[in-house]
């Protein structure tokens, strides 16, 4: 993982320097300091979806680029087997599985995730720009929202406004997996 996590680290600054844009101009549009910023081209820390999503739509590229390199050329349809969407390990406390990196022009990101259980009170939140639809696969979870705490069961959807700060906590001690589309 960590070799991958260079990989998307260079091809972010290759990106950003093609484009004339300094670091500081990138961690402001990223809403992280310039550090921070920094520390992901190198590869030293891993790029949170929210983040990595902010970039794609910076620089004008879809996300699966960032991801694996290549260019994205799917324009009819895009298949994903079980189990066989490119896995994206975003942020610590989430495993992020990408469902259609291949597909061109998408308006919208999609993701399995999961959320194990943690020992922990509230989990740390993030925002993107956009919307987020997620559906309960397995398991429950409590998503924290603009003050709100909802619980959420198998079978249960939300929608909402990504731009306010979220995250979500498994329940029960079991892992919660759900689907997620960005738009």
């Amino acid at each position: 993982m960590n070799e991958t996590i260079k990989d998307i680290g260079s091809r972010v600054k290759e990106l950003r320097e093609l484009s004339e844009i300094t670091t500081k101009e990138m961690a402001e549009v990223c809403n992280v300091t310039e550090e921070e910023y920094i520390s992901y081209e190198n590869g030293v820390n891993d790029i949170p979806a929210s983040v990595l999503y902010e970039i794609a739509h910076e620089f004008k590229v879809d996300m699966g680029l960032l991801l694996t390199g290549e260019e994205t050329r799917m324009n009819i349809f895009n298949v994903t087997r079980k189990n066989e969407g490119v896995s994206v390990e975003r942020r610590k406390q989430y495993k992020y599985e990408n469902l259609a990196e291949k597909f061109i022009h998408k308006k919208g990101e999609t993701f399995i995730v999961t959320v194990e259980p943690k020992d922990i009170d509230e989990p740390s939140k993030n925002t993107h720009p956009g919307q987020e639809f997620n559906y309960i696969l397995e398991g429950s979870l409590k998503l924290y929202i603009h003050d709100n705490e909802i619980i959420l069961n198998e079978g249960d959807s939300i929608f909402f406004d990504s731009t306010y700060e979220h995250a979500m906590k498994a329940l029960n001690n079991k892992p919660a997996k759900f689907l997620v589309l960005i738009l």
